[in-house]
């Protein structure tokens, strides 16, 4: 199949959160399995551009219809490690790509739904045809909308739409202003329920809303969120919508790329292991407390890596980092915060803690370091609120880095009780999970999981080695993402929403 997707990351050259990873894995995986796949994306001021490779022009004159004119775009061309990507950049006095950051601007939506009109522009104008278009998050919610109510009548009515959800939380929101920049125009036909109407927000079109609508499948980033999505407050207002069209809507775990995350062949960690070597794990542990002088003792080491915020259950993060050590283990959190509150917080802390020789708290976040963490570490807390799927539990589990999660999201489908799990048989078990979000239950299993290490220090090993051997790598999500793809190919004969509009100038 010839598959296009198109996103705004793809790690490395691209990347604020876990989407850039996602885009990245599983377009490798895809191409590994005999796909050609290509990729489209803004062209960044601040992005990487010492991860793409022969970049060129691919497309010099994109003339893109926007509010009643047309904008100048190019289009550039290079291989980010190995994946042929597309970056369009528009010549505008908005400047939408070139602003230093990649998110957080007052215009977040405009500056996206234009991406997603030059996205298909591109594909019209260049006469790129794939099989599927495989689209992400609220960014490009407005592709599938656009193809089918415009873009099919001019030679794009073949084309087939997966849209993926990585988080809810984080839906675009805009108004007529978007209708008429875009050409969609006709605000009395768009804001309707059944359409583009928020289901809370009356005055404003909702874009992932629209990608549900409009595309031929939509799935979010694991089966237990996909639940949650649907039934409980995760859904952030889009639960009825998901209802409407549950027969086009599922779960597909993500994976992580054991190129780049294994422990056998990590370039950022000195001492490389396996399964089968795990007692060289210890030696990372003793470079890492070096690195951040730490005290050289046996005790435990607990570790939390990723974004300080509310998502991410900030305040059991905060709890975890005392606990362990009143249990007499050590503590290192990697990780920036979203908020100057949880900022300055978490400073207070640091300050606070700057002479313990048995915990550092680093409060930015380093790729390099974050490998060694892994390697280093026997524990890594994951509490959060809620978790699309996570990938932090998944690294920690092929480091041998024993996770204690909350059980929602992602975390319940990929981290299964070592004392309570009654699904799995003890030889598949791998972690600690607890559900509540009081500090009870974090301390029930943390300390559950740090008496395994001191009491039974070879059955910890045991549960830290089964972690290793569980296979969380792209080939099976790749596999259900191809199999998704070719059942929406034959599906359906024709581009139409799962509920057609009943507005006959809308109709295929």
């Amino acid at each position: 199949m010839y598959i296009i997707q198109i996103g705004s990351e793809c790690a490395p050259v691209i990347k604020a959160g876990g989407l850039g990873d996602v885009i990245y894995g599983l377009s490798r995986e895809l191409e590994s399995q005999g796909h050609t796949v290509e990729l489209i994306l803004p062209k960044y001021d601040c992005m990487r551009f010492d991860h793409v490779w022969g970049m060129h022009d691919a497309y010099i004159n994109l003339w893109v219809p926007w509010n009643g004119d047309r904008i100048h775009c190019s289009v550039d061309c290079g291989w980010v490690h190995g994946r042929l990507c597309f970056f369009i950049e528009p010549h505008s006095p908005e400047n939408f790509f070139n602003r230093g950051y990649y998110y957080g601007a007052s215009d977040d939506p405009m500056r996206f739904a234009f991406f997603s009109k030059a996205a298909l522009e591109f594909l019209l104008q260049s006469n790129k045809r794939p099989d599927v278009l495989h689209c992400h998050d609220w960014q490009t919610g407005l592709i599938p909308v656009m193809l089918y109510e415009m873009y099919q009548y001019y030679g794009m009515a073949n084309q087939r739409v997966c849209y993926t959800i990585h988080n809810f939380k984080h839906q675009g929101m805009g108004g007529s202003d978007i209708l008429r920049a875009t050409g969609l125009n006709r605000p009395e036909y768009y804001y309707d329920p059944s359409r583009l109407q928020d289901n809370h927000h009356f005055g404003a079109i909702n874009f992932m809303k629209g990608g549900i609508v409009y595309s031929n499948y939509v799935n979010t980033v694991s089966p237990h969120h996909a639940w949650e999505a649907r039934f409980t407050e995760v859904g952030c207002g889009l639960q009825s919508t998901l209802e409407l069209h549950q027969t086009k809507f599922g779960g597909i775990l993500n994976g992580i790329d054991y190129a780049f995350w294994s422990p056998e062949s990590d370039r950022y960690i000195p001492f490389p292991y396996s399964a089968e070597t795990f007692g060289d794990k210890k030696l990372n542990k003793k470079a890492l407390r070096e690195k951040l002088a730490l005290e050289d003792s046996d005790k435990p080491l607990v570790a939390f890596i990723g974004r300080l915020d509310g998502q991410k259950g900030v305040h059991l993060v905060h709890h975890a980092l005392y606990y362990a050590l009143e249990q007499g283990a050590q503590f290192v959190l990697l990780g920036s915060a979203t908020e100057p509150a949880i900022h300055n917080w978490f400073l207070h802390e640091k300050n606070f803690l700057q002479s313990n020789l048995n915990c550092h708290l680093e409060l930015s976040f380093n790729e390099e370091l974050s490998h060694l963490v892994y390697a280093a570490a026997d524990l890594i807390v994951v509490p959060s609120n809620y978790e699309p799927c996570g990938l932090t539990q998944i690294i920690g589990l092929h480091y041998g880095t024993v996770p204690v999660v909350r059980g929602v999201g992602g975390l319940l489908n990929t981290v299964f009780d070592w004392d309570y799990d009654e699904t799995h048989e003890p030889k598949d078990r791998n972690g600690f999970v607890f559900f509540e979000t009081d500090q009870i239950a974090l301390e029930s299993a943390l300390g559950r999981a740090l008496d395994l290490w001191k009491l039974s220090p070879q059955l910890f090993e045991t549960l830290a080695i089964q972690g290793m051997n569980c296979d969380y790598s792209w080939k099976k999500s790749g596999t259900q993402y191809a199999g998704v793809y070719e059942f929406i190919r034959h599906k359906f004969p024709a581009l139409v929403p799962e509920e057609p509009a009943s507005d006959p100038s809308a109709s295929a």
